[in-house]
């Protein structure tokens, strides 16, 4: 192989400088129009998708009914039927205590009713006798035979007679309820489970000896029904406003960790605790336990889902945090018309179209609307050219002559200033409403006071690399992601925040 000419080896290098020379080229004004294109601006897009916001909270799993079996009388326990975990009956025998001392009892008691019905017979024979006496005593003072005296004490005689009698008798009836307490107090020597379940805890053994005095002792816990279980969780007073009887739960427990539970609010309780100053509310929820898998005891992490929204544009916070700077030109002399495109006027055409409306509601409609928007630009004349146009008109009053919500989806219209904004919507469209039907003007009234009462806040869209502002209406977050609504589309940039100026060398 010949050697190659030094003539051959320059063009070589040169041509191959050259192609370096155009990529380089090419990658740095790639660059450049990357960086022009997003005017050093970070953005982000409007995604639909699914924001849920939930409560989380602890408890613990509990029985929805458990039975505390106790004993009403003391006594040695003789026999145990039951122990832990076994199914049981309503009526079943599950325990037995020493009966000696009750049957000891009932036999003195049918002795000592014996001997009252004796004392009962000998007051009737005294009572007999004394009323005889007293008889003949009569037919004697009346012949004026004796003494007037005598007849007293025959009757006195006789009144005794039948005092003793009497007491007598309440002798019988006082030792046969005395017997028939100690009857029972027998019967209750034979423990028996109050409803069908399962032992849950079991604290007695044979031989234990029961003290029953002014607190009937536990001997037995019995859960009615494990199929269904139940948790109490404790909610922070912050919270608690949002969390209504119905509301799905999910919940984990540390002894299955990668699988997870379902519940529902059961009840909201108004109990409120207090710890270390701290207030909490205590909330059931129940949960189906068809598997037996959960166990009493057991710990729980909920997450309470108080708030669903499916299918909705959302944005990234951070896009509510934005804020222009003053000197930024496009944003100053761009603000107002964007602004102002996205409120109220904007909104009821769509809730109009929603009730499907007939052509004479329809020229109701249209007519109000156009007296709301000329009443709209009478207003924000004055203050653009006040304010030059600049970007403080954006703040200013908004559709309806409400406050224009500031960027923090926080914020909030006083309940004085939409009560005048539901007033002045009800005077605009007085007309339009009286045409609606009762179906119809219940959902107008329902809607319109939502949208008076929602909250709005400013997004910058980027156009054309610059940040055009229009305002929105701001739903639910889930501390990420925040639902918005209004003259904004899926997939379109918005602005999150501004580059680093990179420091030329």
């Amino acid at each position: 192989m010949p050697p190659v000419r030094p003539s051959s080896r320059n063009r070589i290098l040169l041509v191959v400088a050259v192609v370096l020379a155009v990529l380089a080229a090419g990658w740095w004004w790639s660059q450049r129009k990357a960086g022009d294109g997003n005017g050093g601006y970070r953005t982000a897009s409007v995604e639909r998708g699914d924001i849920r916001v939930a409560i989380s909270a602890t408890g613990t799993l509990a029985a929805i009914s458990t039975v505390d079996v106790g004993s009403q009388i003391s006594g040695q326990v003789t026999d145990v039927l039951v122990d832990f975990n076994d199914r049981v009956e309503k009526g079943q025998v599950i325990a037995r205590i020493d009966p000696s001392t009750y049957e000891a009892q009932i036999a003195q008691g049918s002795a000592a009713v014996a001997s009252a019905r004796a004392s009962l017979a000998t007051a009737q024979a005294v009572l007999r006798n004394a009323e005889a006496d007293y008889s003949r005593k009569v037919e004697l003072a009346q012949q004026q035979l004796i003494a007037r005296g005598d007849l007293d004490l025959a009757r006195a005689a006789r009144d005794q007679a039948r005092a003793q009698l009497n007491a007598a008798q309440a002798q019988i009836t006082q030792q046969q309820a005395s017997t028939q307490t100690t009857r029972l107090n027998l019967q209750r020597t034979v423990i028996r489970s109050p409803v069908d379940g399962v032992v849950l805890t079991r604290s007695i053994e044979p031989g234990q000896t029961v003290a029953a005095s002014l607190q009937a002792p536990v001997l037995f816990q019995i859960a009615e029904d494990l199929s269904q279980m139940e948790i109490v969780l404790a909610i922070d007073e912050a919270d608690i406003g949002q969390v209504k009887a119905g509301q799905n739960v999910n919940f984990t427990v540390d002894a299955f960790p990668e699988r997870s539970f379902r519940g529902r609010v059961q009840q909201v309780r108004l109990s409120a605790t207090n710890t270390n100053n701290v207030i909490t509310y205590p909330v059931v929820v129940t949960a189906d336990n068809s598997d037996r898998s959960l166990l009493p005891g057991m710990t729980v992490n909920a997450e309470i889902e108080v708030s669903r929204r499916d299918g909705v544009l959302k944005v990234p916070n951070a896009a509510l945090r934005y804020k222009p700077t003053e000197e930024d030109p496009a944003t100053a002399t761009a603000g107002a018309p964007a602004m102002r495109s996205g409120g109220m006027a904007t909104d009821l055409p769509r809730l109009a179209q929603s009730l499907q409306l007939n052509p004479t509601q329809q020229v109701a409609f249209d007519a109000a609307l156009v007296q709301m928007r000329e009443r709209m630009a009478a207003r924000v004349a004055p203050a653009a050219s006040q304010n030059g146009g600049g970007a403080s008109v954006l703040f200013g009053r908004g559709p309806g002559g409400g406050q224009q919500r500031s960027a923090n989806p926080g914020g909030g219209t006083s309940g004085a200033m939409r009560q005048r904004m539901q007033e002045r919507f009800n005077q605009q469209f007085a007309a339009f409403r009286a045409s609606l039907d009762e179906k119809q003007r219940a959902r107008w009234d329902s809607e319109v006071a939502a949208l008076v009462s929602a909250r709005r806040a400013p997004l910058y869209k980027l156009v054309d690399g610059k940040p055009q502002p229009v305002t929105v209406r701001v739903g639910v977050s889930d501390g990420s992601s925040t639902e918005v609504s209004g003259d904004i589309r899926e997939d379109e940039q918005i602005v999150i925040g501004t580059e680093r100026a990179v420091e030329k060398s």
